[in-house]
């Protein structure tokens, strides 16, 4: 209940923090660009309030950011969804591969002696073409 609380707080904070960025002058006008320039905010004022306002809710953003995810890694689940759990096998399969090598002989050079004896069989009947 707090956890959804904040996230709804975090994402408000996160949607005035866009708004007071995009109410900035910047060198194209900003979103503020049509005031008058007179009383408190003037241009002056302006910037040093939107300054201000972009800087605590940048601060406001990663307090609860930080606060967030201290929360989220904290927080235990009441149920565990086992909906795409796989089953689990009482042995692994057999390794499919080459025969082991026989004792004293080294892996590799069985392995090319039979690559070399498979290139040299002669494959199906070798005998002459009748004509």
């Amino acid at each position: 209940m707090l956890f959804s609380f904040l996230l709804v707080v975090h994402a408000v904070i996160a949607a005035m923090l866009v708004t007071v960025i995009l109410m900035q002058q910047s060198e194209g006008g900003g979103l503020t660009s049509s005031g008058s320039p007179s009383g408190l905010m003037s241009a002056r004022g302006a910037a040093n309030f939107l300054t201000r306002a972009t800087a605590v809710l940048a601060g406001l953003f990663i307090a609860m950011s930080i606060l967030l995810a201290v929360l989220a890694a904290t927080r235990k689940s009441d149920s565990i969804d086992t909906s795409l759990a796989r089953p689990t096998t009482a042995a692994p399969p057999p390794a499919s591969g080459p025969a082991p090598a026989a004792p004293g002989v080294d892996p590799l050079d069985a392995a090319a002696g039979a690559v070399i004896a498979n290139q040299a069989a002669p494959a199906g009947n070798t005998a002459a073409p009748a004509q």
